[in-house]
């Protein structure tokens, strides 16, 4: 199989979705790799390090896109990549569809197979590809929100940690899962008072047993999340559901019960957002206030620690990759659990289901249609 690999064109984004190790794994396998010029650079990974690993570069984005069989990235295409599609492709990648209904449709007209790295799921129901950046993205979490709580980005001038006689701040974390635990983790060393709320009660007791003492649980209701966000100095968004909309559990009705210059951090942004008043950010513009709420909503967290990231993602992505090159998608979908999970749409048809009930399109069973 042809494998392709571009530079990303998101704002901010430094990632790649292969390195040069990825490559010689694919080459070795005898499938052949076509890399864009300078895709790599932002994380670190020269372009004569892929030509010695065995890829061709190619200077023209346009041609790898349209030589390829399988495109592997790390970031939902934008708009202006829509036209380089083509019938049968296999675009492997992040796609967040339940926020973005024009990128679904450009996929089912150009009739794309798309395999999203966010929704494959193994039978124990983790999610290998998205583990790694939400590890990635709920540590960042606290450390932008703990630099954005400074005075100048109009946040209260508060240190999370306090020093001797004065108070520390308390960092509020809704959901308990992955971007969760790794948040709270992270607030925790740094000495903070901490509060996560999750749905589950067996979750809520796994937290207790990991942390002890240092956290307080809390069981999510709206009257539990509006009592803890009104003496909160950072809170953290980091709820899931695969492939769908995100609820909306930060309400706007909370904004004026809030200290004003309290931040408020949605890792979630990407699937909607789980705030009310959330709206997608860039790293070189993350914040914006509400009611003097300092929003921090940026799309693509993990992309401003790429050399991380990158080497993160592609240690949990390459074996799938290479199960699709080595079998084709059909056969990789009926022999891994996790593959099949992880095509969204399928020569122009919607085949997840929570993907389907957010833009509500039809969903169709991927498994008749191969």
């Amino acid at each position: 199989m042809k494998i392709g690999c571009v530079r990303e064109i998101k704002n901010n984004e430094f990632r790649v979705g292969l390195t040069p190790d990825n490559v010689h794994a694919y080459i070795e396998a005898g499938h052949e790799v076509l890399i864009g010029k300078g895709a790599g650079t932002g994380s670190g990974f020269t372009d004569e390090e892929y030509v010695a690993a065995g890829a061709s570069m190619i200077d023209d984005p346009a041609d790898v896109w349209k030589n390829v069989e399988m495109m592997v990235k790390v970031k939902e295409p934008l708009e202006e990549e829509y036209p380089l599609f083509h019938d049968g492709l296999i675009l492997y990648t992040y796609l967040h569809l339940a926020a973005d209904r024009p990128q679904a449709d450009a996929l089912l007209a150009g009739k794309v197979k798309a395999v999203a790295y966010e929704t494959m799921q193994e039978k124990d129901r983790s999610l290998p590809c998205l583990a790694p950046m939400s590890q990635i993205a709920g540590r960042l979490s606290i450390q932008e929100g703990a630099k954005y709580l400074e005075k100048r980005f109009g946040g209260e001038g508060i240190l999370l940690a306090g020093v001797p006689g004065t108070p520390k701040a308390n960092v509020v974390i809704l959901g308990g899962g992955t971007v969760g635990t790794n948040a709270c983790r992270l607030a925790v060393g740094m000495g903070a008072n901490v509060t996560i709320v999750d749905i589950s009660l067996k979750r809520l007791e796994e937290l207790d047993n990991l942390f002890g003492s240092r956290i307080q649980t809390l069981v999510s209701t709206d009257k539990n999340i509006e009592r803890v966000v009104k003496d909160a100095d950072l809170v953290i968004g980091s709820v899931l559901i695969p492939g769908g909309s995100t609820p909306k559990l930060f309400k706007k009705k909370y904004l004026p019960e809030m200290k004003n210059g309290a931040v408020f951090v949605d890792v979630a942004i990407d699937q909607g957002g789980c705030g009310e008043s959330s709206k997608v950010t860039t790293h070189d513009d993350p914040i914006f206030i509400e009611e003097g709420i300092v929003h921090y909503c940026v799309g693509n967290m993990p992309g401003a620690v790429p050399r991380t990231s990158t080497i993160a993602l592609t240690n949990a992505t390459l074996s799938y990759g290479l199960q699709i090159a080595n079998s084709g998608l059909e056969e990789a979908c009926k022999n891994n659990q996790a593959i099949l999970l992880g095509v969204n749409c399928y020569d122009g048809k919607v085949t997840n289901k929570n993907v389907a009930d957010a833009l509500e399109y039809d969903y169709v069973d991927l498994m008749t249609l191969i």
